[in-house]
C-alpha cells in the first residue's frame, strides 16, 4: 500500500466513527508518520500508532489553551506486518478506534473487554 492509500485509509477510518465520537473529540489531530522515534517507543515494540495528550477523562478545569493532542499513526510499522490488503485497511482501522478511544479516556483492559484491540 502507498503512503497515499495508507493516508484514505486512516481519513476513511476517522470519518466513519460514530456521531457521539465526533462529537466528543476535542483538541485533537491526527498525523501519519514514518516510524515511530526512540522517545515514542523507547523498547522498540513496533508501534502502530501512539496517542499523545491528556485524555478527556483526565482533563480538569483548568484544561484550557492547551497544544493538540495527537494521534500518530505509523506507516511503516504497519507495511511490516506484511497483511494483504484488506486485512492491512482492517488493522490501521482497528489502530485509528485504538488511540481514539485512549483520547477519549478508555484505557486498553476496557478496550479489551469491548473487543476493540
Amino acid at each position: 500500500m502507498d503512503s497515499g492509500s495508507f493516508a484514505h485509509t486512516v481519513d476513511d477510518s476517522l470519518a466513519e466513527l460514530p456521531r457521539w465520537v465526533h462529537d466528543r473529540i476535542d483538541n485533537l489531530v491526527v498525523v501519519i508518520e514514518d516510524q515511530p522515534t526512540g522517545d515514542q517507543d523507547p523498547e522498540g515494540k513496533g508501534l502502530l500508532g501512539i496517542y499523545e495528550g491528556v485524555s478527556l477523562a483526565d482533563r480538569g478545569t483548568d484544561y484550557f489553551g492547551e497544544v493538540p493532542d495527537r494521534i500518530v499513526i505509523f506507516y511503516r510499522p504497519h507495511l511490516d506486518l506484511g497483511l494483504d490488503d484488506a486485512e492491512l485497511r482492517g488493522e490501521i482501522r482497528r489502530t485509528v478506534l485504538h488511540e481514539v478511544a485512549h483520547h477519549l479516556g478508555i484505557g486498553d483492559e476496557r478496550l479489551h473487554e469491548l473487543g476493540w484491540d
